[in-house]
């Protein structure tokens, strides 16, 4: 996310970019079902804004159900709103990662996966 330092409108059209990114990445499956959002703060010195932005930014992702803001538990993406569960989330990053060290293709990693995957109706761990 691009920081944008400036007037007050430019803080409103920030919040408005950083609650766009955050919205396609919980809905395009980037982070899962109760995955803990960064902090206010962290987000804000991520982006280089002012917290109160992000603030604002999160309060859009609540009102959309996109995330559950709890005091003390932080901004966390709403089971609804996830595609896959966090751990899904987690264990693909790490294969990612993993295939990016080790110079593999996603396009091999994907004909793994689909090579892999049960067929359906087939009981779990079938091939």
């Amino acid at each position: 996310m691009t920081p944008r330092p400036g007037s007050a409108g430019d803080e409103a059209g920030s919040a408005r970019d950083i609650y766009g990114q955050l919205r396609g990445h919980i809905l395009g499956g980037a982070f899962g079902a109760h995955e803990k959002l960064p902090t206010v703060r962290q987000m804000a010195s991520d982006v280089g804004v002012s917290p109160g932005t992000v603030a604002k930014a999160y309060k859009l992702l609540e009102q959309d159900g996109l995330v559950v803001t709890r005091t003390a538990a932080g901004t966390r993406v709403a089971a609804s709103a996830a595609r896959l569960p966090a751990s899904v989330t987690h264990r693909l990053r790490a294969v990612i990662e993993e295939a990016a060290v080790t110079g593999t293709s996603m396009e091999d990693v994907i004909d793994v996966l689909r090579s892999t995957w049960p067929p359906a109706g087939a009981p779990d761990g079938s091939h």
